[in-house]
């Protein structure tokens, strides 16, 4: 099965709670009046795009409907995917070319979420993408705390060929960090992926050892090869929003890792924290396989959506 038809399937909740209800609203009327806008706002809201959004969204659709002058509800629904289609494009300043292109200079890449978002199979995920495109991965347990978090991360790790580096349980992240580093210097791995701690964004102390290990990274390689992602459950509707929000504010984050879009009717909560924070996607996941999460384009995934 390939990624398209997996993405296509795996919107099929979403699908049905946000876009056969919008299609509903088309088909209930024959122009395009006060009326139709309002019950097109009250779907986008119930569907996890958030109000805010939900109202830009709706603004500009009435704003090309009076220049263009249109008046069958019909074409709304190519105007709504030209919407959402463009509020998922969100640049970034940060694209690792090492991605398909290696290279001898080291980029790492720190992974950070809450537990249960997907982190560990993500990590193992883009490693084994990135050893594939003949880079030399080293995978580094910057996860301390949890028990049992480097015997899982190193599992992933000889999955996708990659050198794994770790400490003992309750050691500091930040050594953790600072030696794989070192490690990846020594063994000529041009990316270094860190995972750390999974953590409430309300836990102020993990927090801060998030920021630590934030200016580790920064003074061993600078700022310009180092990605932030963060990885969120698509199931966790607008507490995702949340999540970014305080992740962004404490390190500034480059990039979402989007998990578990094929069990959830809440992905419309996508475009809300595209259009309200502007932090691309980079990644989305359909299931558990290793092959299961791939690079986010916004036309397939909209194409997907409809």
């Amino acid at each position: 099965m390939s990624f398209i038809t997996k993405l296509k399937d795996g919107l099929a909740k979403t699908r049905t709670n946000m876009i056969n209800k919008i299609d509903d609203v088309i088909k209930s009327f024959v122009k395009i009046d006060e009326q139709f806008f309002e019950e097109l706002l009250e779907v986008l809201i119930i569907s996890d795009v958030g109000f805010i959004t939900s109202e830009i969204i709706i603004d500009s659709l009435k704003d090309k409907v009076k220049s263009l002058r249109i008046s069958d509800p019909e074409i709304i629904r190519d105007l709504l995917k030209e919407e959402i289609t463009g509020i998922l494009t969100v640049s970034s300043d940060k694209q690792l070319l090492c991605l398909s292109n290696p290279s001898p200079i080291i980029d790492v890449i720190m992974v950070v979420g809450i537990n249960g978002t997907g982190k560990t199979t993500s990590i193992g995920k883009i490693a084994n993408q990135l050893t594939k495109t003949n880079n030399q991965v080293l995978i580094a347990a910057g996860d301390t705390f949890r028990a049992a978090a480097n015997e899982q991360l190193e599992v992933w790790a000889k999955r996708a060929n990659a050198d794994f580096v770790k400490h003992t349980t309750g050691a500091d992240p930040g050594a953790v960090i600072y030696d794989a580093i070192y490690a990846a210097k020594k063994r000529a791995k041009n990316i270094v992926i860190c995972d750390t701690a999974g953590r409430l964004h309300t836990k102020k102390n993990l927090m801060e050892e998030l920021k630590k290990i934030n200016k580790i990274i920064i003074r061993e390689i600078g700022e310009g090869q180092f990605e932030k992602l963060i990885v969120l459950d698509a199931t966790s509707g607008n507490n995702a929003l949340v999540q970014v929000k305080a992740f962004h504010e404490a390190i500034g984050l480059d990039g979402i890792i989007l998990t578990k879009l094929d069990g959830t009717a809440k992905g419309g909560i996508i475009i809300a924290i595209c259009q309200q924070l502007n932090i691309p996607i980079k990644y989305i996941g359909v299931g558990e396989k290793i092959d299961d999460l791939q690079q986010f384009s916004a036309k397939a995934f909209v194409d997907a959506l409809f």
